[in-house]
């Protein structure tokens, strides 16, 4: 079984859109139209069995509508969504009781689009909620096209932030960081509550720097991702591949932690 964890989907009605403005901020094909029913059919021939759909709320209004559209449309089979607060909304921590009522699987936040770094302890009261309600909550971690020039959550904050909150349940996408991986390797192999996402690792990470990472942080540390539609699910399980890890390493990856973590109602 294969479960990408890391997926963008938008609602039809801004999907053209949003797909068009991101490629232009990313200058990186995309390899669906970011639909629901396209990305389900290209997953169908990616063989990809299940995915975490991620959703983004850049304006403190958004959170509401965005959970909501996320409830909607997972399937609790083969698409899982996760639900999204905004840092400057004064009802963030209070969205994160929601939660359980949408039967979102977890909160995606990107400092970049949500414009705050990682250790900003105006983030303090959404994590504080987060780990209490048993949240896991994905971060985009490392460089970011949006804002080249300044990382807002590079690996050593992660660790920070970590450190500060031990029962909450991190992922660090891409590796722990994008385009950051020494600092990865540093700061994050040893934090038993940060786990590690494989997102666009294929476009920008060494497959020996990536073997060396995944065997230091553990297996059971590491989920699967694309990032699409900025990557493709065959792509990075053809990277993952190479990195020629034991069949056991692999089901851990490709499913049996995603499925443990976000608790998703599927017998692997």
């Amino acid at each position: 079984m294969i479960i990408d964890a890391h997926v963008h989907i938008f609602t039809d009605s801004i999907a053209e859109k949003a797909i068009t403005r991101l490629a232009q901020i990313s200058r990186m094909p995309y390899y669906t139209n970011g639909t629901l029913a396209d990305t389900k059919e290209k997953m169908k021939l990616w063989n990809v069995d299940a995915v975490l759909a991620l959703s983004v709320a850049t304006k403190p209004k958004q959170q509401k509508t965005i959970n909501e559209w996320a409830c909607a449309t997972q399937d609790h089979r083969s698409v899982f969504c996760l639900g999204t607060v905004h840092p400057d909304a004064p009802d963030a921590a209070a969205e994160l009781e929601r939660f359980s009522q949408l039967k979102l699987y977890g909160l995606k936040l990107h400092p970049d689009y949500q414009n705050f770094q990682i250790d900003e302890e105006r983030l303090f009261p959404i994590y504080d909620a987060a780990a209490q309600l048993n949240i896991p909550i994905v971060f985009h971690t490392g460089w970011d096209p949006l804002s080249p020039d300044f990382v807002h959550a590079p690996p050593a904050l992660v660790a920070k932030v970590a450190k500060l909150f031990p029962k909450l349940t991190i992922i660090a996408a891409h590796l722990g960081g994008m385009k950051r991986y020494d600092e990865s390797e540093e700061f994050l192999t040893d934090l038993d509550n940060v786990y590690l996402d494989t997102a666009m690792c294929a476009q920008f990470c060494s497959v020996e720097q990536f073997s060396r990472i995944v065997l230091k942080k553990g297996v059971d540390h590491i989920l699967f991702g694309s990032d699409c539609p900025w990557s493709s699910s065959a792509l990075e399980i053809q990277f993952i591949q190479k990195a020629h890890l034991p069949s056991p390493s692999l089901d851990l990856i490709f499913s049996e932690n995603a499925i443990r973590l976000f608790h998703l109602p599927i017998k692997n």
